[in-house]
This record gives structure tokens, sequence and C-alpha cells, in this order.
């Protein structure tokens, strides 16, 4: 069986949801597929953790704690969140296999490096045997913006996520939800899993603040320059 794992570099709980992927079946084969999580972001009129002074910090001490609880090593880069193209690009250059995602990963998430520094890059280039005109290729640019076309067009939110011909599965959180779904999927199809589908809103929810503001949106912004 053939299932796609969605991720940014951006995201120290998809660099976690990574080290979980060897428990996965042996008769499993994983696509990779980068996107750029500000533009999931955008096209969902949210804002990212980092834009609420409280959640940011909640989020970086949970996963530090989430990452010694599972016995990862982690240390969180200089800056963030960062802009991620160029580490975005790099994967994709490189092949997009597992050797290069965990490569760039380890950078940022395991020796808290700064992959948008381009000196950074080019020494991660350089490992990976990926030459300049590779990664500035117009193809890789395009492939990017497709792999987050593709994911927006499934329903794809945040990540990582977990995309299992029409079902996802979001957060490294739901890492036992996936493996209980690859068993037996039909846990998933009774009937209160086939209300919910339904479930109608009890209330109004206020309006999602709009894409433009906020450190993610500004990253979001360096990609929109950098795309054209």
């Amino acid at each position: 069986m053939k299932i796609s794992w969605v991720f940014d570099v951006i995201s120290p709980f998809a660099y976690l949801g990574l080290k979980q992927l060897p428990q996965l079946p042996n008769d499993v084969e994983v696509e990779f597929v980068p996107v750029l999580f500000a533009g999931l972001l955008n096209h969902h009129g949210q804002i990212g953790n980092a834009d609420i002074e409280s959640k940011r910090r909640f989020t970086y001490r949970f996963a530090i704690w989430r990452a010694r609880r599972l016995g990862v090593p982690l240390r969180m880069p200089p800056a963030h969140p960062f802009n991620p193209l160029a580490a975005l690009r790099l994967v994709i250059a490189a092949g997009g296999d597992r050797h290069a995602v965990a490569t760039v990963f380890d950078a940022v998430f395991r020796h808290g490096r700064d992959v948008a520094n381009v000196e950074v890059i080019a020494e991660l280039t350089q490992e990976l045997g990926v030459t300049d005109a590779a990664l500035n290729d117009p193809k890789v640019k395009q492939r990017l913006r497709d792999n987050t076309d593709w994911a927006i067009a499934r329903g794809v939110f945040g990540v990582p996520t977990f995309v299992i011909g029409s079902e996802i599965f979001w957060g490294h959180d739901s890492f036992n939800m996936v493996l209980d779904y690859l068993r037996d999927p039909t846990l998933f199809d009774d009937q209160e899993m086939q209300r919910i589908k339904q479930l109608p809103g009890g209330a109004e929810t206020p309006q999602s603040k709009r894409p433009g503001d906020g450190k993610w949106a500004a990253a979001l912004s360096i990609g929109r320059a950098e795309h054209r």
C-alpha cells in the first residue's frame, strides 16, 4: 500500500512524525510530499501558533517535552518560524526520498541549524549531492507549488498529515490512529463515525482572521515573492 506523508520542514511536529515512520507496517510505502505550510494557512484563513504569544510558548515547550517523552533529540533552530522555501526546494531537488527529508529535518530540529541561512543550505546542498542549478530549477519551484495545491485539494490543513486514499490523519499524535486504520479501516466506518460526517454546527464561529497578518503570513509573503 502507498500512502502520502505531507510535511513542511518548519514544523517540529513533522520532525517528530518522521521519527515514527519506521513503525509503519513493512508493506506500506511512504510518498513524501513537501508543502508550504504558510500556503495551507492562507488558503484556510488561519493564523499560525506563533501569532499568539502564549500559544507560541506552549507549542515550543510541548514540542520539546513530547520529543523527550518519545526519546527523540530535539533542539529548536535559532529563530522560528523561519522561511523554509530553500530547504523545501532542496528536499525536492535531492529526489524527495527519506534520506533527503531526514537530512534536512535533522539539520533543523536535531542540530538546531538555521536553514534560512544561505551558507547552511549550501552545506546541505553539497551533502546531498545537489547542484545549485538543480536547486534553482523552475521545475523544483513548481513542484512545491503543485504539492501544496494537491494537499489543499485533499483537505489538508496542517502538517504533518497522512493522506491514505480519501482519508487524512493530521498530526504526529494521530500516528496510532493511522496504524489502526491500516489494520482495519472498518473501525472508522461505524454508525457514529458516519454520523459525525454530517454533524451540524450548533453556533456560528467568529470569522477567521484574514490572511496577511502575523509571522506565518510574513513567511507566506516571502514565499509568494520568491515563487514569481
